[in-house]
């Protein structure tokens, strides 16, 4: 019986605190049994949890009492049991390293496509303004294998820090055209969305809530695959149950 719930979430926020709030969530998550990992920074939170549906609630509920957290909405997906050994929970320079400082979404986010939307974009062959529609991956190479969207753009990057020179490389092919960058959660197209706006692309959109969001808002049409997740479950499907992975291989969980 899938009865363990699994949450991710994130939010860009500056968190000049964010060695005091380890301590105090880390309390929190272990005295409710959780597992999973929360990522810190000054630039805001990044998590990864499971456990019963009570505990993972009553821990975000605690969270939203904070006013910078008020408006958290998590994905969740269920399973069988907690695909997490440890609670983790540490403080970073970035919850997702890009290496390029100017580029702070706590100060302003860039536009966003609701899963519905880029849904009805693919299947009428273009965006509300009759522009061509160009998905693009911001994942590793060794996720995009396990599924992706069809004719999606994949650099095969091997880590986010690529993105940024990758992008000045291609960027060009995509005059004219809309772009909407997506990931397994949202957190890195949203920092390669805002990236893509400073670079002068014109038409670009993040998908909100990412892979994961579109899975369980849609019926997963025109995407082709599972989406790999930094847990013990390795990829989901489109009706978020665990899936076998394409391509085994030995992969450091941990977030990205």
């Amino acid at each position: 019986m899938a009865d363990i719930l699994n949450i991710s979430c994130y939010k860009f926020i500056s968190l000049p605190d964010a060695a005091q709030l380890r301590e105090t969530l880390l309390e929190r998550a272990t005295a409710l049994a959780l597992k999973g990992t929360v990522l810190l920074a000054e630039e805001g939170i990044n998590f990864f949890l499971a456990g019963p549906a009570q505990a993972v609630r009553s821990f975000v509920d605690a969270l939203r009492q904070d006013p910078r957290f008020a408006d958290l909405n998590p994905k969740e997906s269920w399973s069988a049991a907690v695909p997490f050994r440890k609670m983790l929970v540490k403080v970073k320079r970035e919850i997702i390293r890009m290496d390029h400082p100017s580029i702070r979404p706590a100060s302003g986010r860039a536009p966003s496509v609701s899963p519905a939307t880029l849904r009805r974009w693919l299947e009428q062959g273009h965006d509300d303004a009759g522009r061509e529609v160009v998905t693009l991956d911001t994942r590793n190479d060794y996720e995009v294998d396990e599924g992706a969207f069809a004719a999606a753009v994949d650099w095969r990057l091997t880590k986010f820090t690529e993105f940024p020179p990758a992008l000045r490389a291609h960027k060009a092919e995509f005059a004219g055209k809309t772009v909407v960058s997506y990931c397994t959660g949202g957190i890195r197209c949203e920092k390669a969305a805002i990236l893509m706006q400073d670079e002068g692309i014109e038409h670009v959109y993040q998908l909100e809530g990412g892979i994961l969001k579109y899975f369980e808002e849609t019926d997963g049409k025109f995407y082709n695959g599972g989406c790999f997740v930094f847990d013990e479950r390795d990829s989901l499907s489109t009706d978020l149950e665990r899936t076998t992975l394409v391509h085994p291989r030995p992969v450091k969980k941990h977030l990205l």
